[in-house]
């Protein structure tokens, strides 16, 4: 799931057509959160904001995409700190090594 995104010239404002057809304006580094190779857990930040939008921000109904999504940044802060202290660069492994990580894990670990 990719978002296209376009820099305003001379602007600190990035516009970010999101996958549900909507065009939303946001700060350059809000939009580095954006990015898969940044943000690990995009998906599931994804799922939580869709979810509390689909039930009018009641946050009772959303708690398993909440813990869902804070598994994922346990997991990948996990790695990441683990890469740290291996010598390992980056820290944050790319999008695509994540995707090697997962499927050698055979499922998913959150």
């Amino acid at each position: 799931m990719k978002c296209e995104e376009t820099h305003a010239p001379n602007s600190n404002w990035l516009y970010v057509m999101l996958p549900s057809k909507k065009t939303v304006r946001m700060p350059v580094v809000t939009g580095r959160l954006r990015d898969p190779d940044i943000n690990p857990c995009l998906s599931e930040s994804d799922a939580s904001t869709r979810c509390l939008d689909e039930n009018n921000y009641d946050k009772e109904r959303c708690s398993t995409y909440f813990l869902k999504y804070k598994n994922c940044r346990k997991f990948w802060h996990s790695i990441m700190m683990q890469r740290r202290r291996n010598g390992v660069k980056p820290c944050m492994p790319t999008a695509a090594e994540r995707d090697e990580i997962l499927r050698a894990m055979g499922k998913m670990p959150y």
